[in-house]
């Protein structure tokens, strides 16, 4: 194969693939990954004008005439060769395609989509905000996906073996900074919350992934990436009634996360929800007293 050239000008030339920066390898490998996703039907311009300003080659998919954004949750272990990671993350994305790929689709509801119908895999999450307590995961994130992530700090309750029986998530997102050492601030003030009640919902199990991601650097290039998660997802359709089940509180209305939170959810319902929770691997039992 011939060597390109990565100065090349012509339009039908190969693209080089984007450096991946030490100390960092790929693929990324989970020990463990805790998610709950809400995706929101809304205003299709309002997505299209919010999605424009950070991917301006990115076109939001229709759902008849409506627009899905989509905001998760994200709770992971990392095991590295010198130690380990424990991350917390929230995206906040609209689902999006590049433009000028309609002819390589096929038209799917929004239903079809959240239960992984469209295969092309085109369909992908157009990161708006990313908000992480981990500064790897933030210089990772930015460096090599091109997301536009910021330090932030997360209290959260969710369903576990550990803990009391609940089916319950409850996520809390706190502004924070990068302090003089690199490391990131104890959290602030109480950006949004999300609140979601399983019990008495009906969910069916749904291959899903991978999941196509879409970053746009700072030279104005698109990239995409794929993440697998080797276990379906469980996903809950919600109605005009289940979707009570579930909020977004916006609480600090005038930060720029919370005037693109405002606006998208003017006027919109929670549309579907998917979790997905890592199974145990080893179970330490109870202890008996030997006579």
């Amino acid at each position: 194969m011939t060597a390109l050239d990565p100065n090349s000008t012509r339009r039908d030339a190969p693209l080089p693939l984007p450096p991946i920066p030490e100390p960092f390898r790929l693929p990324f490998y989970c020990g463990a990954w805790h998610n709950i996703g809400i995706d929101y039907l809304v205003n299709f311009e309002t997505a299209a004008n919010i999605l424009g300003r950070t991917h301006p080659r990115l076109a939001p998919a229709d759902f008849d005439g409506r627009a899905c954004f989509s905001l998760n949750y994200q709770l992971y272990f990392a095991q590295y060769g010198d130690g380990s990671s424990i991350t917390e993350e929230v995206e906040i994305n609209i689902i999006a395609y590049p433009q000028g790929e309609e002819h390589r689709m096929f038209p799917v509801s929004y239903e079809q989509y959240a239960t992984g119908i469209d295969q092309t895999k085109l369909l992908g999450i157009g990161r708006i905000h990313v908000l992480c307590d981990n500064v790897m995961a933030i210089e990772a994130g930015s460096k090599i996906f091109a997301e536009p992530k910021l330090p932030a700090r997360f209290t959260a309750t969710m369903p576990s073996l550990n803990g009391p029986e609940t089916s319950d998530w409850h996520v809390r997102v706190l502004d924070a900074d990068f302090a003089d050492d690199g490391s990131i601030t104890p959290g602030g003030r109480l950006l949004f919350s999300i609140d979601a009640h399983l019990g008495g919902l009906a969910c069916v199990p749904v291959n899903n992934t991978p999941v196509t991601g879409y970053g746009t650097d700072s030279e104005g290039r698109l990239l995409t990436s794929r993440q697998s998660v080797y276990h379906p997802y469980q996903y809950y359709l919600l109605d005009s009634e289940t979707a009570a089940q579930v909020s977004l509180h916006v609480a600090e209305p005038t930060s720029l996360v919370g005037q693109d939170l405002t606006a998208l959810l003017t006027h919109a319902a929670a549309a579907g929800m998917w979790t997905y929770q890592s199974a145990p691997v080893a179970a330490h039992s109870r202890p008996y007293y030997l006579a």
